[in-house]
């Protein structure tokens, strides 16, 4: 089964024919209304008139002279003038007192319509077309001399009814043009005011992976693209900073692999130089199988982050004492902690909502990150606090601290502050407890100062 896909049609299309629809039916009303007004205004001028006309003759009747007064104005009309008024006289009972010569041939008198009894001369107009003339036919009684006539009055309105039809032939030219006008203005101003998305296109072929620092800058597009424009410049600053992540972290990822496995193949390969007892290889596999232990964690961590990045389902949360598992936290690290005298102390309580397994491992690598950069004899806290909705885990630490410059991206992966105190992490620790906080909707903050101690801090939410 097949099915055919039309284009969808282009912005400019659209506006080009919703201006053209809608100048042409400004322009079919505007017309329409003036037509109609005109030939109304002509038609009630020849009504004037004609009605002036009869009225004429009815005072021409009441001189007492009847219809022979009208003889001499009834003349036949001479060569190549046209008649404009045709007039007939009966008498009551119908007989053809006098008419304008050569009447009964173009206009019988049972054409007209019925003599009007009206007060007004005018009556009700009949219009009849013969041989392509308009003619309007009046019919009236009227009393003289105590003897009742009826008068019949045709007005030739066929250069009224010729100029109808050219001023109509006149105003469909003019609306025709007025159409083909407005759709070249359409198709102009749409050309003209797209431009600015044209030069827009332009400038976002040139941002490639190699010029992420090109930017649509909003000022001097019109205001309509300016938030166009801002939303483009803020989608290539993410873009910006999530590809210098991203090759920061290639960069930190190969240089941590490559480490482990040049130290495996350079013990290896010296382990072949010659016969070793069985007590060095021995050292030599142990060696090895520490290296790649610690491969195997990058690897873990990297896959937890990773997936955490990507995460689309909500982890499994549950509301558990906090106190009760950070305290679990405390005992476990407790005995190392004691071989150096350092002390640890949890404070505090309350109830979280969160992945108790997720909880556990982010305070856990708090603690290990602590413990490890607390001199002997210092000492670490762990405190817990209800702040409104949430509840506050912070681990706080009197060690060695770290400079100022280096808190902004402590939770980025694989980033050390001093690489020659951290030889044995990878610097995915607090990167990983960033994931897990994100993935509870909570935050992880960061204060520290040299010599000083460091305070990190965890927002997670208290109820559901």
């Amino acid at each position: 089964m097949s099915s055919n896909r039309t284009e969808p049609r282009s912005i400019a299309s659209r506006l080009v024919l919703l201006f053209t629809f809608a100048a042409t039916l400004l322009l079919s009303c505007g017309l329409g209304v003036f037509y109609w007004i005109v030939v109304r205004h002509a038609f009630e001028e020849d009504n004037a008139v004609l009605a002036d006309k009869i009225s004429a003759i009815i005072a021409d009747l009441k001189t007492g002279e009847g219809p022979n007064i009208l003889r001499e104005e009834l003349r036949a009309p001479r060569g190549g003038e046209r008649a404009a008024y045709w007039v007939r006289v009966l008498s009551a009972e119908g007989r053809m007192l006098t008419e304008t010569p050569g009447m009964e041939r173009v206009l019988p008198a049972n054409i007209f319509p019925a003599a009007s009894g009206s007060t007004s001369p005018l009556g009700n107009p009949r219009d009849y077309h013969r041989k392509g003339k308009l003619f309007s036919l009046v019919s009236t009684v009227e009393q003289s001399a105590g003897r009742s006539f009826v008068i019949q009055v045709a007005q030739d309105r066929s250069e009224d009814e010729e100029f109808k039809k050219n001023f109509g032939i006149l105003l469909a030219v003019v609306l025709a043009t007025g159409v083909v006008a407005s759709a070249v203005i359409a198709i102009t101003v749409t050309r003209r005011g797209l431009r600015p998305l044209g030069e827009m296109t332009r400038s976002l072929e040139r941002i490639g992976p190699t010029h992420l620092s090109e930017r649509v800058a909003p000022t001097g597009w019109p205001r309509e693209l300016q938030p166009m424009a801002m939303a483009f410049d803020q989608m290539l600053d993410r873009l910006e900073d999530s590809f210098t992540r991203l090759s920061q972290f290639s960069a930190d990822l190969a240089h941590e692999l490559r480490t482990p496995v040049t130290n495996i193949m350079g013990e290896a390969q010296v382990a072949l130089t010659r016969e070793r007892t069985p007590d060095e290889y021995r050292e030599v596999i142990e060696s090895t199988i520490a290296e790649c232990e610690r491969l195997s964690g990058i690897a873990e961590n990297l896959l937890f982050v990773a997936r955490a990045d990507s995460a689309r389902d909500p982890v499994e949360r549950q509301l558990f004492d906090s106190r009760a598992a950070v305290e679990k936290i405390a005992a476990f690290y407790r005995t190392a902690a004691e071989d150096r005298h350092v002390a640890i102390h949890c404070t505090g309580d309350g109830e979280i909502y969160a992945d108790l397994v997720l909880f556990e491992r982010a305070v856990s690598n708090l603690v290990d990150n602590a413990l490890r950069f607390t001199s002997d004899g210092g000492e670490i806290k762990i405190e817990i606090s209800v702040r409104n909705a949430d509840v506050e885990v912070a681990v706080i630490d009197n060690g060695s601290g770290i400079a100022s410059e280096h808190l902004s991206r402590v939770f980025d992966r694989f980033y050390r502050a001093d690489s020659s105190r951290s030889s044995d992490g990878a610097g995915l620790g607090l990167a990983l407890v960033k994931s897990i906080v994100d993935l509870h909707g909570g935050s992880a903050t960061i204060e520290s100062e040299v010599n000083r101690g460091t305070t990190v801090t965890l927002t997670f939410p208290k109820t559901a």
